[in-house]
Order: C-alpha cells, then sequence, then structure tokens
C-alpha cells in the first residue's frame, strides 16, 4: 500500500488558514461605514441596505451545509479553489452594481463563495491538529484574524470618503485574488480519508441529525451562534447608531469598530494561552459569562438614557474579549469530536451561527429608532441566551470519557 504524506502545517499554511477563516469578517465588517453612504447614493431605505448584510448571512449559511459534505467527499482543497474565485468575481460585480437589488444580488454570490473559506478552514484545521490544539490553533487565528475588524472599518472609512463606496469591494476582490494563489501554492489535501458516501442524501440529512442530538455539540454551537449574534447586533446597528444617532463622523467610525475588534483580539490572544490549562469547557463557560454582564450593562446604560459614544462603546469592548474566549473554543468543542465527518459538523455551526445572526440583523434593521436602545438590547439578550444555552447543554450533561 502506498504512504500518503502528511500535509503541510505550519506558519505559512496557518496564515493562510487565517486569511480564509477571515473572509466573513473582513466581506461585513471593510464596508460598514458606507452603510448611509449607500442609503443616498441607492436612494433607499436603511432597511435595505441592512439587507446587503443579512442577505450576505443567510447566503453563506444555506451555502455551508453543502460545503462540509462535499468537502468531506472529494477534498477540502479543490473546493475551496472554485469557490474562492467565484468571490473573486462576485466582488467585481459588487463593485459595479448599478441598484440596490443588483448590490444585494451579488452579495448573496460573494457569500456562496465566500463561506467556503469559513467552513473548510476550520476543518482544515481540524484535520492538521487534535481538538486541544486545534482550539489553540483557531485561538491564535482569531487573535490574528482581529485585524481585519481592526483595520477594516477604518481602512473603508478612508476609502469611502476619498475613493467612493465601490473601492471596498475593490479591496476585497484583491484580497480573495491573494489567498486564491495561496490555495494553489501552499495548501495540500487535507482530507485524508474521504468519505465516498458523504453527498449522498440520506447520509447528509444522518449526519446533520446526529449532530443536532448531540446534547454537548449543540451546547457548544448555540454558544458560537449567539456569540456572533452579539456581534452581528452590533455590525447591524453601529454605523447607523455612531454616525446617524450619536453623531460620530464617518471617518472616526472605524476608530470605534477597530477598538471593539481589538477586545475580541485580546480575548482570543489569552484564550490561546490559557485553554490547554483550563480547558475547552472552562473557556467557554467564562467567555458566554462575561458578554452576558457587560451585554446587560450596556443595554442598562441606553435604558437609563446615558447615550454617547462611550457607554454604547467601552461594554461592547468587553463583550468582545468574552466573545474572543467563546468563538475559537466553542467551535473546537463541537467538531473535536467528529474527525471523521469536519466537514459536516464545522458546515452545521456555521449555518445555525450565519442563519440565526441574519434573522437578528433584520431584526436589528427593523427596529432602529433613532436610539441607542435597539442595538445594545439586541446585544444584551443574545449573549444572554448564549450564556444559558450552554449551560443547560453542556455544564448539566454528563462527561465524556476522555
Amino acid at each position: 500500500m502506498t504512504a500518503i504524506a502528511a500535509p503541510r502545517s505550519g506558519a505559512a499554511v496557518n496564515l493562510l488558514l487565517t486569511g480564509l477563516v477571515a473572509f466573513q469578517a473582513i466581506s461585513t465588517d471593510l464596508y460598514l461605514a458606507s452603510l448611509p453612504t449607500m442609503v443616498q447614493v441607492f436612494a433607499t431605505s436603511e432597511a435595505n441596505v441592512q439587507l446587503t448584510l443579512s442577505v450576505f448571512l443567510l447566503g453563506s449559511a444555506l451555502m455551508q451545509l453543502a460545503y462540509g459534505p462535499i468537502s468531506d467527499r472529494f477534498g477540502r482543497r479543490p473546493v475551496l479553489r472554485v469557490a474562492i474565485a467565484l468571490y473573486v468575481a462576485a466582488s467585481l460585480a459588487c463593485a459595479m452594481a448599478p441598484t440596490i437589488e443588483a448590490l444585494i444580488f451579488f452579495r448573496l454570490m460573494q457569500a456562496v463563495g465566500s463561506c467556503a473559506g469559513v467552513t473548510l478552514g476550520r476543518a482544515v484545521a481540524r484535520d492538521l491538529y487534535s481538538p486541544v490544539v486545534a482550539a489553540r490553533v483557531l485561538a491564535y487565528m482569531a487573535s490574528a484574524m482581529a485585524i481585519a475588524p481592526i483595520v477594516g472599518p477604518m481602512l473603508g472609512s478612508w476609502m469611502t470618503v476619498h475613493l467612493g463606496w465601490q473601492a471596498n469591494f475593490l479591496f476585497l476582490a484583491g484580497f480573495g485574488t491573494i489567498c486564491l494563489v495561496g490555495l494553489y501554492t501552499l495548501l495540500d489535501e487535507t482530507n485524508l480519508h474521504p468519505d465516498p458516501h458523504a453527498i449522498a442524501p440520506k447520509r447528509i440529512l444522518a449526519n446533520y441529525l446526529s449532530l443536532l442530538g448531540d446534547r454537548v455539540y449543540l451546547g457548544y454551537a448555540l454558544a458560537v451562534t449567539l456569540a456572533y449574534c452579539g456581534i452581528f447586533s452590533f455590525i447591524s446597528g453601529s454605523s447607523f447608531t455612531l454616525i446617524d444617532v450619536l453623531g460620530l463622523p464617518t471617518e472616526y467610525f472605524g476608530f470605534c469598530f477597530g477598538a471593539a475588534a481589538a477586545g475580541y483580539s485580546v480575548g482570543a490572544l489569552a484564550a490561546g494561552k490559557l485553554i490547554q490549562r483550563f480547558g475547552i469547557e472552562r473557556m467557554v463557560t467564562a467567555g458566554t459569562l462575561i458578554s452576558a454582564v457587560f451585554g446587560v450593562l450596556g443595554a442598562a446604560l441606553a435604558w437609563a438614557g446615558i447615550a454617547n459614544v462611550w457607554a454604547v462603546l467601552l461594554p461592547f469592548i468587553v463583550v468582545m474579549a468574552g466573545i474572543g474566549f467563546t468563538l475559537p473554543a466553542g467551535i473546537a468543542g463541537a467538531i473535536g469530536p467528529y474527525p471523521r465527518m469536519a466537514g459536516a459538523a464545522s458546515a452545521m455551526v456555521g449555518f445555525l451561527q450565519l442563519g440565526i445572526a441574519a434573522a437578528v440583523g433584520v431584526g436589528v434593521g427593523q427596529i432602529l429608532d433613532g436610539t441607542t436602545r435597539p442595538m445594545t438590547t439586541a446585544v444584551a439578550v443574545v449573549s444572554v441566551i448564549g450564556l444559558v444555552s450552554f449551560w443547560a447543554l453542556v455544564k448539566t450533561a454528563p462527561k465524556r470519557a476522555a
């Protein structure tokens, strides 16, 4: 029997994986400062412009369910190559969109391409590493990935003011092109045990039902999902809240968003250092608790009538630090026990994460009322639900044998 060479790992591959997992963040964060501008350019409503975010997440959520089994059957590398090429083409189309309806459609196509990076980047990490090591690698990747939401809104603000909103999408096309080159030059196939039956409809249904029937998997998945809903509540409402409600100049929006992203980076970096000592479950417990406490604090300030940039931003920075604990550890906790269907396990986490976040984003867009209350309340509610869900499903579950 011919020996199968182990796929390459190391710093260069991890950097590429960070780029792949960052597709979702950079595709939403970069153009946030241009949302109010798009309302004027396309002569449309805030709710319609916000759909460019929610449709992106919804398309990503649905396609992840397909990409997971397909990559379990045919491998990670060929699926990634096709998907990222589609992302580049869709990004160019977004820059040339003549109407808000066309932009929404091309954002959907952009989502179809980008979500492979998130789903399969995580699956590749699980292919290469054990669950705890994968959690540490994902945490460090998350810390590095936070550069995107720190620098992205700042760069996006500058490009919107000086080059126009279209420049954001041209930048995304360039980012996608760089990652596509990396896929051809750096990434070996990491799925060394493809499942020939992974795309059979009965197998897909059985795999997904078995995942949803595992309370521990579901608990970790919901912790990740509700944490991301907190991020997306801020993403979908922050530009309108900070710029329109609180009067923040557009060119300063990126610095505020970058501060929140820095909180996430600090939390993820700390998680990477602490996870081997305290374990995945304790890290998620700590992260969900931190986010819930400070999410409630931010909402309480808003309902008390304390409406300024600092009252919104400071509590959310700490919420993001908690999310930095929760996301990488929660993802590793969910997919770690399923090495033979890591693609499907990662896809289901992503589907729940993005599908529910898209609904939350639509809700936030519909209830914006000219105050800071809708956005901060949404962050508080999803953070508390995430803590309660994780406690009920994971903390009270019988412990698995090591």
